[in-house]
C-alpha cells in the first residue's frame, strides 16, 4: 500500500534530503550500471533494458555495438541478425524493430547524433521520459530524475509520493530535491532498490536510512537475517568488490565491468 505522508511539506523535505545524504554516504560508488561509451550506446542499451536486467544487456551489447557502432549501422541493420544478438534480452523482436526505427529518425532528423533535449529524445523510437532522462543525466550532465520500477517503489515506501504514475512520481520527487542532486539521486535509490530495499522482502535491518523510513518493518528487521538478504557487493562473501569500490569511487564501473566478465 502506498505511504501517506502525514508531515508538513518542509519536514518532509527535511526527511528527504535526510535519506539522501544517508544514500549518498552508503553507496558513493552510485553510478549507470548499463555499460556505455558515448550517447548512442547509452541509449540503445537503456531501450534494451526494458523487461530485463542491466547485467544482461551488458552481456549483450559489447557484440551489439561491433557489429553495430552508430546509428547509420544500426539503421541499415538486418531484421534477422539483430534479432539473433537482441534474444537474450527478451522481446527481441519488438526490440530490434525499435532499434532499427530509432537508427533511423537519428540519421533522417538528427544526422545520425543523439540530441540532447528530452522533447527531441522522447520521439525516438522506444524512448520514453524515464530512458530519455538516463541519457540526459549520465551522457550531457542535464539534470534528470529516472523513474524506473525500483524509484518508483522506493519513492512510495519513504513517503516521497503515493502516486504510481512514473511522470507523476517525478514531479513529486523532484519538489524535494535541488535539480543538481536528481541524476545522482536516481542512482543513489536504484542502487538500494536492488541491494536492500527489495521487492518482496526488503532487508530493513541493514538499511542505512531505517531511522527516516516510514515503511520500516514492511521487511525482515533482525539484522542477522537482514543481512542475508543483501545483494551485489554488499552480499555476504562480497566483501573484497565492495572494497574496491568504496576506495576507487570514481573507477566503480570499471571495477563493476571486470567483477562482471570474472563471473561464470
Amino acid at each position: 500500500m502506498p505511504v501517506v505522508s502525514p508531515e508538513s511539506p518542509l519536514a518532509l523535505k527535511r526527511r528527504a534530503r535526510r535519506i539522501n545524504k544517508a544514500l549518498s554516504e552508503k553507496y558513493p560508488y552510485a553510478h549507470a550500471e548499463l555499460d556505455f561509451r558515448n550517447p548512442f550506446e547509452l541509449v540503445v542499451a537503456t531501450v534494451l533494458s526494458a523487461q530485463t536486467t542491466d547485467v544482461v544487456v551488458n552481456q549483450v551489447t559489447p557484440l551489439l555495438f561491433t557489429r553495430y557502432p552508430d546509428a547509420r549501422a544500426m539503421a541499415e541493420a538486418e531484421p534477422t541478425e539483430l534479432e539473433v544478438i537482441l534474444k537474450p534480452t527478451g522481446f527481441f523482436r519488438a526490440k530490434a524493430a525499435n532499434l532499427i526505427a530509432l537508427g533511423t529518425r537519428l540519421v533522417d532528423h538528427y544526422d545520425g547524433v543523439v540530441p540532447g533535449k528530452l522533447a527531441d529524445l522522447v520521439t525516438l523510437p522506444g524512448v520514453g521520459r524515464k530512458t530519455a532522462n538516463v541519457v540526459l543525466g549520465n551522457a550531457f550532465g542535464v539534470p534528470g530524475i529516472t523513474v524506473d520500477t525500483h524509484f518508483g517503489r522506493l519513492s512510495r515506501r519513504f513517503g516521497w509520493t503515493t502516486s504510481e504514475d512514473p511522470v507523476q512520481i517525478e514531479s513529486d520527487v523532484a519538489e524535494l530535491f535541488e535539480p543538481r542532486d536528481w541524476t545522482m539521486l536516481s542512482h543513489r535509490v536504484v542502487f538500494h532498490g536492488r541491494r536492500i530495499c527489495h521487492a518482496r522482502k526488503p532487508a530493513c535491518g541493514a538499511c542505512p536510512v531505517a531511522n527516516w523510513c516510514p515503511s520500516y518493518g514492511l521487511g525482515e528487521t533482525d539484522p542477522v537475517k537482514a543481512a542475508k538478504l543483501l545483494k551485489y557487493e554488499l552480499a555476504p562473501g562480497s566483501e573484497a568488490l565492495l572494497a574496491q569500490f568504496m576506495v576507487n569511487t570514481d573507477r566503480a564501473a570499471d571495477i563493476r565491468m571486470a567483477s562482471q566478465r570474472r563471473s561464470p
